[in-house]
């Protein structure tokens, strides 16, 4: 019993929050990153929440939250206490990539999410058309739009499992924990964090 309670306090953990425009892929990317496979999924109404341990002693819970307009009102309600921030884009999108980056920078702006590293993923490279990660990070203005933070721009497949290699095989990659992590480590905050269902109140 004091093997097994010395070996669980050792490991830190970290919340980390995946959001991103409906049909971006957020729900397939978090299974991908689970459990290294696709399912099938529908539109998320509320939250998806896994936890995923790594080999540097982090055990990452993420909470994937619905995309669509209605539910973007709650994302609010999951910011406090956040150590990290995945957020999704649908690179085939180009119609919708000016929402996606409104709302990208609206989460910049908020009070929680202040200095909270970024990894935002440049999704579904596997179809024509698919904007590259340079083309995102312009479109995106990440050099401006984050310079207050660490951030990182990565294209992958959450299908075919294209460039997650840098973000997980079978676990987050502790290169990107290293960059999403940095100020948390500099910081030498330890947060606890409990699972309960937030509030939808803003």
């Amino acid at each position: 019993m004091g093997l097994l309670s010395s070996k669980h306090s050792k490991v830190k953990p970290a919340k980390v929050l995946m959001l991103g425009l409906d049909s971006a892929g957020k729900s397939t990317l978090l299974y991908k990153l689970k459990f290294n496979d696709v399912f099938l999924t529908l539109p998320t109404i509320g939250f998806n929440v896994e936890m995923i341990e790594t080999g540097q002693n982090i055990a990452i819970t993420i909470w994937d939250v619905g995309g669509q307009q209605k539910m973007r009102t709650f994302w609010c309600n999951y910011f406090e206490n956040a150590d990290g921030l995945v957020y999704v884009v649908d690179s085939t999108d180009k119609q919708r990539l000016e929402d996606s980056k409104k709302e990208f920078e609206l989460l910049l702006k908020n009070e929680f999410l202040k200095n909270v590293p970024i990894v935002l993923l440049a999704n579904k490279q596997d179809l024509p058309g698919a904007l590259n990660a340079e083309e995102i990070t312009r479109k995106f203005n990440m050099q401006k739009h984050c310079s207050d933070r660490n951030w990182y721009v990565q294209p992958c497949c959450a299908i075919t499992g294209e460039g997650l290699a840098e973000l997980a095989s079978a676990h987050i990659h502790p290169q990107i924990l290293t960059k999403v992590f940095k100020n948390k480590q500099k910081l030498k905050r330890e947060r606890w964090v409990d699972l309960p269902i937030p509030s939808l109140v803003c």
